[in-house]
């Protein structure tokens, strides 16, 4: 992770974006929040998602650290997907993303 840190941008906020900027890696943290998750359970979570971006999303956050994948040596294999420290320490934008997006849909943002 330290050579990504090097590409990284100067500003914190663009750094944020950069590891969250995609709809379904934020759907993905949600989803992971509360623990893990196997594939089809975050494919039926997430929503309307393809299976090939589903799992490009969750390669990349696994390459930023933000998750780590379980593969289980059984026929058939078992993947499951696990939120590192990492990952979880955006609890507090995900609820802050949450609480306005309730307060828009109220009409009382802005």
């Amino acid at each position: 992770m330290a050579a990504a840190a090097k590409t990284l941008p100067a500003c914190p906020v663009e750094t944020t974006l950069t590891l969250i900027s995609d709809k379904w890696k934020v759907l993905i943290l949600r989803d992971l929040m509360p623990g893990t998750k196997r594939f089809g359970e975050l494919k039926k979570s997430v929503g309307n998602v393809s299976q090939k971006v589903l799992t490009s999303q969750l390669r990349e956050m696994e390459q930023s650290g933000l998750l780590i994948r379980t593969v289980y040596p059984e026929v058939p294999p078992r993947v499951e997907y696990t939120l590192t420290d990492l990952g979880r320490s955006l609890k507090p934008i995900l609820d802050a993303m949450q609480s306005w997006g309730e307060a828009y849909k109220a009409g009382s943002a802005g």
